[in-house]
């Protein structure tokens, strides 16, 4: 028997792989938000198998996106990431990346740990949706307006409403999973 999916992973092995494994699954460790914040926002203008493809690029050529290190990057390093293949070169995105790890180190500075306020948002639980179609399933919420105005307060970047809403779904915040998916139920 055939497992049913949410149709956008069809047809391809690594993104059902991605849907069935990760897409949805609630994750908690700050270091691991802020990576997926910094790809979801790479992906803006893009489909996110163009970027989870490149994942592993990204990683190697941010010094698998610590914040620490990412922080610190000055001309020469945005000059050495443009030059690294298999990433998406946009000097902006990659900018921003740097000014998101700066962002995010503000935040645990003034004693802000970045999974315990995100997961504050949604009382520590994922929001439940019970979607029949993709077209039910929107781009943006209040939700992730909210929380988009107050990160660019706190000096993030590429994180407007729709952006960080494709990162709740990612990462757990809300689970989007069609009813029909086998997956809704199991995260």
């Amino acid at each position: 028997m055939e497992l049913i999916r949410c149709p956008w992973c069809l047809g391809d092995k690594e993104y059902m792989r991605y849907h069935d494994e990760e897409w949805g699954v609630p994750l908690r460790d700050s270091a691991r938000l802020f990576e997926a914040l910094v790809l979801d926002g790479t992906q803006a203008g893009l489909s996110w198998i163009t970027i989870l493809r490149r994942r592993g690029d990204y990683r190697q050529a941010f010094d698998n996106m610590n914040p620490e290190i990412i922080a610190n990057y000055g001309e020469q390093d945005i000059e050495r990431i443009m030059g690294t293949e298999r990433i998406i070169h946009n000097r902006r995105k990659i900018e921003s990346a740097v000014k998101n790890a700066r962002a995010y180190l503000a935040m645990r500075d003034q004693g802000h740990d970045f999974s315990a306020w995100l997961w504050d948002w949604v009382d520590g639980k994922p929001i439940v949706n019970y979607y029949n179609t993709m077209k039910e399933i929107p781009s943006s919420t209040p939700l992730s307006t909210q929380i988009s105005k107050i990160l660019i307060k706190r000096g993030f970047s590429f994180v407007g409403p729709t952006i960080v809403y494709a990162f709740m779904q990612a990462s757990g915040f809300v689970n989007d999973h069609l009813v029909s998916c086998f997956r809704h139920d199991l995260v």
